[in-house]
């Protein structure tokens, strides 16, 4: 089973040019001078859920630094697990994430996490629960999201009263997401959160399943937005360049989606920028986009906050 991969705008394959990245960071920051962040952190809260310790060349000081440039009070590290066997994870093993939310409580919380069909999957997470992770993820391994390998983890998830963070890919990650229902049936008390690009090229009625960052308007009543309106205990998470994607390739129609699923959207970053103020960080742009469309200040907090706090139990 190979290492997972992360997410972020992929470089050269992201769909943006420069000039759109440089316009997103422009409004970035008329947008932090607006909400107190002029490279310190903002006086209202945000919750990220999801990042990694370990993503390119990024260093652990670095990503602190770059979370505080962002105005982010907490922020949820998401680790590939602690098989053991001097194979340390792509995203951080557990251990790293463990001592980086120790030296730093409060500011960062963690996940458990394994790979899937790893036989000892399931004890394994558990060990990492009672060690102080607060949800598992992101599960990112080569399995169909309705297999037997995620009902495991979703036992283990209901047993815990914790969430699960997917990603969805297709053909690659938590295969077939047109059966995903069947997950969010028979597991009605466990959260799920979906994230990458299947789930967030699915916000779209007709969405070409192999094009992970599809560009042009939006038909209301894709997989992903009937998930959010017909199933209690599904969310998404805003993250990567997928989530990017979504909320910007169609704004008029994002703007409806907001005020639809106000009370299922979550802010994460998935972002391997190392400052937290150039161009190409995904995660900032994010943050000023969802602060440029939200149409009022109280779904904004939701977004960026209260739903996280509420969903993770902060």
């Amino acid at each position: 089973m190979p290492l997972p991969e992360m997410t972020s705008i992929p470089r050269g394959q992201s769909g943006y040019s420069r000039r759109e990245l440089l316009a997103a960071s422009t409004a970035l920051l008329f947008s932090g001078r607006l909400h107190g962040q002029s490279g310190s952190p903002t006086r209202e809260p945000v919750i990220d859920i999801h990042q990694h310790i370990v993503y390119d060349d990024r260093t652990v000081e670095q990503l602190i630094a770059h979370q505080r440039t962002m105005g982010v009070s907490t922020s949820v590290l998401m680790p590939t697990g602690d098989r053991g066997e001097g194979r340390p994870g792509g995203s951080g093993d557990h251990e790293a994430v463990l001592e980086l939310c120790r030296t730093h409580r409060g500011e960062f919380v963690f996940f458990a996490n394994e790979i899937s069909d790893h036989a000892e999957a399931p004890k394994i997470i558990e060990r990492q629960l009672r060690r102080g992770a607060i949800g598992i993820g992101e599960q990112k391994f080569r399995v169909d999201c309705d297999s037997p390998y995620i009902e495991r983890i979703a036992e283990v998830a209901r047993s815990f009263d914790v969430p699960v963070l997917m990603h969805f890919e297709h053909g690659r990650y938590n295969r077939n997401i047109e059966r995903f229902y069947r997950m969010l049936e028979r597991f009605p008390t466990v959260n799920f959160i979906g994230h990458a690009q299947a789930w967030w090229g699915n916000i779209h009625k007709n969405h070409d399943q192999t094009n992970n960052y599809p560009r042009g308007s939006v038909m209301p009543g894709g997989i992903t937005d009937r998930y959010l309106s017909d199933y209690s205990n599904c969310y998404a998470d805003l993250s990567a360049g997928s989530g990017y994607n979504a909320i910007t390739r169609d704004e008029d129609r994002y703007r409806e989606f907001i005020v639809r699923h106000q009370d299922k959207l979550v802010y994460g970053s998935d972002c391997s920028e190392a400052t937290g103020r150039r161009p190409e960080c995904v995660g900032a742009n994010i943050l000023a986009a969802i602060r440029r469309l939200t149409p009022n200040k109280a779904i904004e907090r939701k977004i960026l906050y209260e739903n996280a706090k509420r969903l993770l139990k902060l």
